[in-house]
């Protein structure tokens, strides 16, 4: 079974940082596009940031400049450092994954990992 387990949350003041990471585990083949989305309660949930199969990186425009996404392939992992946190990044944050396996290629997400900026 493709599993994506999620680290890095936690509770800081405005200007802070943090670094979540994402790592794949199970019967894994290849993986493609990795990345992050979040979501406030009562809300839709929003892409925050895509790191594409070739390397190329998408960000969300409220978060340009202050997050940075990178991934180690080696260990089928996803970073996403955040700095200069705002209050209004509060949000649970998911990580997302299409991930080749033998049971073929399907998209995958994490728990949720609950990050919370206080003014």
């Amino acid at each position: 079974q493709v599993q994506l387990v999620e680290s890095g949350g936690g509770s800081v003041g405005t200007g802070g940082s943090l670094r979540l990471s994402c790592t794949a585990s199970g019967r894994i083949i290849s993986i493609a596009g990795m990345g992050w989305q979040r979501q406030v309660p009562r809300m839709a949930r929003e892409p925050v940031s895509l790191l594409t199969d070739n390397a190329g990186t998408i960000y969300a425009d409220s978060v340009k400049g202050r997050f940075n996404i990178s991934r180690d392939e080696g260990k089928n992992t996803v970073y996403l450092q955040m700095n200069d946190l705002k209050p209004e990044d509060t949000a649970v944050y998911y990580c997302f994954a299409r991930i080749k396996s033998e049971q073929g290629t399907n998209n995958y997400w994490g728990q949720g990992t609950q990050v919370t900026v206080s003014s």
